[in-house]
């Protein structure tokens, strides 16, 4: 289990730093972390008000958006749904969270 956080401190753009993987953990950085480059990262935007942005890689390697919402559960999920969902269409468990780095199981 993670340290301790708010659900403030999570809103944010994290971006995917696939580099820092590892076979059981996948790791995000605050958009404003200098990465190096990369050929396409996943990211999400968690925002204040329940709000979720996220950002894939499509098929011309451009990126591709979609919207839905997000909730922080029993204090270490954070789950996202689609627009049109009323079950989360993924539940990442926090391993690991500071300002700087956002640990997800995989």
């Amino acid at each position: 289990m993670t340290d301790k956080f708010t659900k403030d401190e999570l809103c944010q753009n994290w971006i995917h730093s696939h580099e820092e993987d590892t076979e059981t953990e996948m790791v995000f950085r605050p958009a404003s972390y200098r990465l190096p480059r990369s050929r396409g990262r996943r990211s999400f935007e968690l925002k204040p008000d329940g709000r979720l942005i996220q950002c894939g890689i499509g098929p011309t390697d451009k990126p591709v958006e979609t919207m839905g919402t997000w909730k922080l559960e029993d204090d270490d999920k954070i789950s996202l749904y689609s627009t049109s969902r009323l079950k989360p269409s993924k539940v990442m468990q926090i391993s690991h969270f500071d300002k700087d780095r956002l640990v997800i199981k995989k």
